[in-house]
Protein backbone atom coordinates (compact mmCIF):
# COMPACT_ATOMS: atom_id res chain seq x y z
CA UNK A 1 0.00 0.00 0.00
CA UNK A 2 2.79 2.52 0.37
CA UNK A 3 4.23 1.92 -2.95
CA UNK A 4 1.00 2.78 -4.49
CA UNK A 5 0.53 5.74 -1.77
CA UNK A 6 3.93 7.00 -2.77
CA UNK A 7 3.50 6.70 -6.42
CA UNK A 8 0.35 8.25 -6.44
CA UNK A 9 2.14 11.49 -4.19
CA UNK A 10 4.53 11.39 -6.73
CA UNK A 11 2.36 11.72 -9.83
CA UNK A 12 0.05 14.17 -8.07
CA UNK A 13 1.03 17.09 -10.27
CA UNK A 14 1.63 15.21 -13.42
CA UNK A 15 -0.03 14.60 -16.22
CA UNK A 16 0.58 11.09 -16.43
CA UNK A 17 -1.70 10.42 -13.68
CA UNK A 18 -5.69 9.73 -13.83
CA UNK A 19 -8.33 10.90 -11.73
CA UNK A 20 -10.35 7.59 -11.23
CA UNK A 21 -14.16 7.92 -10.39
CA UNK A 22 -15.88 4.62 -9.59
CA UNK A 23 -19.75 4.22 -9.38
CA UNK A 24 -21.39 0.58 -8.10
CA UNK A 25 -24.31 0.11 -8.73
CA UNK A 26 -26.82 -3.38 -8.08
CA UNK A 27 -27.11 -5.24 -12.11
CA UNK A 28 -30.80 -6.13 -11.34
CA UNK A 29 -31.56 -2.44 -11.16
CA UNK A 30 -29.09 0.03 -11.14
CA UNK A 31 -29.72 0.87 -7.53
CA UNK A 32 -25.93 2.47 -5.62
CA UNK A 33 -24.25 0.27 -3.64
CA UNK A 34 -22.85 1.90 -0.68
CA UNK A 35 -20.39 0.66 1.97
CA UNK A 36 -18.86 -1.43 -1.48
CA UNK A 37 -14.94 -1.58 -0.87
CA UNK A 38 -12.50 -0.81 -4.19
CA UNK A 39 -9.79 -2.22 -3.83
CA UNK A 40 -6.93 -0.90 -5.92
CA UNK A 41 -3.76 -2.70 -7.37
CA UNK A 42 -1.14 -1.76 -9.69
CA UNK A 43 -0.20 -4.07 -12.33
CA UNK A 44 3.07 -4.82 -13.59
CA UNK A 45 4.34 -5.56 -17.36
CA UNK A 46 4.50 -9.15 -16.86
CA UNK A 47 0.56 -8.69 -15.61
CA UNK A 48 1.20 -9.27 -11.60
CA UNK A 49 -0.27 -7.45 -9.05
CA UNK A 50 1.99 -5.27 -7.19
CA UNK A 51 1.79 -5.85 -3.46
CA UNK A 52 0.66 -2.50 -2.51
CA UNK A 53 -2.48 -1.92 -2.91
CA UNK A 54 -5.30 1.14 -1.41
CA UNK A 55 -8.91 0.40 -0.66
CA UNK A 56 -11.86 3.05 -1.32
CA UNK A 57 -15.38 3.04 0.14
CA UNK A 58 -18.00 3.92 -1.60
CA UNK A 59 -20.93 6.46 -0.32
CA UNK A 60 -24.34 6.12 -0.31
CA UNK A 61 -24.87 6.76 -3.73
CA UNK A 62 -22.52 4.06 -4.54
CA UNK A 63 -19.50 6.57 -5.47
CA UNK A 64 -16.02 7.07 -4.27
CA UNK A 65 -13.08 8.44 -5.89
CA UNK A 66 -9.12 8.81 -6.17
CA UNK A 67 -6.84 11.96 -8.17
CA UNK A 68 -3.18 10.67 -9.19
CA UNK A 69 -3.18 7.54 -9.69
CA UNK A 70 0.12 6.67 -12.60
CA UNK A 71 -0.99 5.65 -16.14
CA UNK A 72 -0.76 2.23 -16.63
CA UNK A 73 -2.88 -1.43 -15.83
CA UNK A 74 -4.82 -1.33 -12.32
CA UNK A 75 -6.59 -4.22 -11.15
CA UNK A 76 -10.02 -3.41 -9.67
CA UNK A 77 -11.44 -5.42 -7.09
CA UNK A 78 -14.88 -4.56 -5.77
CA UNK A 79 -16.42 -6.46 -2.40
CA UNK A 80 -19.66 -5.80 -1.21
CA UNK A 81 -21.65 -7.88 1.00
CA UNK A 82 -24.70 -10.05 -0.64
CA UNK A 83 -22.66 -9.71 -4.03
CA UNK A 84 -20.18 -11.52 -6.02
CA UNK A 85 -16.77 -10.04 -5.55
CA UNK A 86 -15.90 -8.10 -8.75
CA UNK A 87 -12.84 -8.12 -10.75
CA UNK A 88 -11.15 -6.88 -13.73
CA UNK A 89 -7.70 -4.99 -14.88
CA UNK A 90 -8.43 -1.51 -16.38
CA UNK A 91 -5.65 -0.08 -18.72
CA UNK A 92 -5.83 3.56 -17.24
CA UNK A 93 -5.00 6.27 -19.81
CA UNK A 94 -7.07 9.55 -19.52
CA UNK A 95 -6.95 12.43 -17.17
CA UNK A 96 -10.44 11.50 -15.66
CA UNK A 97 -11.20 7.94 -15.76
CA UNK A 98 -14.87 7.17 -14.88
CA UNK A 99 -15.35 3.57 -14.25
CA UNK A 100 -18.78 1.94 -13.81
CA UNK A 101 -19.04 -1.29 -11.67
CA UNK A 102 -22.35 -3.54 -11.82
CA UNK A 103 -22.75 -5.87 -9.25
CA UNK A 104 -24.03 -9.18 -9.03
CA UNK A 105 -26.19 -11.27 -6.52
CA UNK A 106 -24.51 -14.37 -6.02
CA UNK A 107 -26.06 -18.01 -8.46
CA UNK A 108 -27.56 -20.51 -6.88
CA UNK A 109 -25.68 -23.40 -5.80
CA UNK A 110 -26.60 -26.77 -6.76
CA UNK A 111 -25.70 -29.89 -4.87
CA UNK A 112 -26.69 -33.51 -5.35
CA UNK A 113 -27.97 -33.32 -1.49
CA UNK A 114 -30.89 -31.75 -1.92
Amino acid sequence: MAMLLAAVMASAGSRDSSDLKFLVVKNANGKPVRNAAVVLHQVNHHGHQERAGMELKTDAEGKTGIDGIPYGKVRVQVIAPGFQTFGEDYDIKQPVQEITIKLQRPKEQYSIYK
